[in-house]
């Protein structure tokens, strides 16, 4: 038998290859705990790692993912964001981070007003707020009183001269622009809340420019339309090129996302000259720009 002095050098070279090949196989099976499907345990890694979101370990310099696996199906419902709760609102495909943005906003007493007030919600994309835009609700409920009664002013007890206001005959009119709430209710269709809804709005947009806008109010009944002239008042204008993005965003026309590019604009290209400065942005469609023409003003 040789002794290991006989082992040539080839002998030699091919035990330690063989030695280290062993080793290698031997570290390869503890590693994935003894499973030999370590391809099959690679691709359920890959397919975790596609439906989370990868961040990187300083300490072990390495890149770790964190799954989202808690976070409910987004489905699309009718919802008030000052009364939804964090289901509801988790449900709708908002972040767990917005979620608690919107309950410190709401624990600081802050409201949202409008539809465009929930544009503000702190890290919110155009593509959330577009796809949510639609079943935003607003309730009268949680609003302050001084906004639906009057600003600064103590709700006073309105009192009609009889019981049932008579309302208008076919082919009466009352003016759109002037009338107040007493004399709404004399339209049939109109009630306490709709004569309020048409103040409200009218006090929003600066004034009405044509009877069809009355239709923009939800529930609106249509057959009360013909019973409206607009009257004298003109409308309020708004001087595009000297408004803050405060007072544009306010407009039910403008909004928040129309009013940044504005804003944008004036401050990269200066003064706005017409409409034909904006044509080429994507929310200003002719049907928005035809709508503005009433309440905006160059100079």
């Amino acid at each position: 038998m040789k002794g290991l002095s006989y082992i040539t050098g080839t002998e030699r070279a091919a035990l330690i290859i063989t030695a280290i090949a062993v080793a290698v196989a031997v570290f390869m099976v503890v590693r994935n705990g003894g499973d030999g499907n370590s391809g099959t345990v690679a691709m359920k890694d890959s397919v975790r790692q596609e439906a989370g979101r990868q961040v990187y370990d300083k300490k072990n310099r390495s890149y770790d993912y964190h799954y989202d696996e808690g976070q409910p199906q987004e489905e699309l419902f009718p919802f008030d964001p000052n009364t939804a709760d964090s289901t509801q609102l988790l449900r709708l495909g908002l972040r767990p981070w917005q979620v608690r943005s919107i309950y410190r906003y709401r624990a600081k007493g802050g409201m949202f007003r409008t539809k465009e007030d929930f544009a503000l919600v702190y890290g919110l994309t155009k593509i959330q707020y577009e796809r949510l835009l639609p079943y935003i609700r607003i309730s009268d409920d949680y609003r302050p009183a001084a906004e639906v009664y009057g600003r600064g002013e103590r709700p006073a007890a309105e009192r009609d001269t009889v019981r049932y206001p008579l309302k208008l005959r076919q082919g009466e009119h009352i003016a759109l622009n002037t009338a107040d709430t007493a004399l709404l209710k004399r339209v049939p269709g109109v009630g306490s809340y709709f004569a309020k809804s048409v103040v409200y709005y009218r006090e929003k947009l600066g004034g009405f420019y044509s009877v069809s806008q009355l239709k923009e109010i939800e529930g609106f009944p249509l057959e009360a339309l013909s019973y409206f002239t607009l009257g004298d008042a003109q409308t309020k204008r708004i001087k595009i090129n000297e408004a803050r993005l405060s007072e544009l965003r306010r407009h039910p026309y403008i909004g928040y996302y129309m009013a940044k590019t504005i804003v944008d604009h004036r401050r990269l290209h200066g003064e706005i000259r017409s409409f034909d400065d904006l044509r080429l942005y994507r929310d200003f469609t002719p049907e928005a720009i035809e709508r503005l023409r009433h309440y905006v003003v160059f100079k």
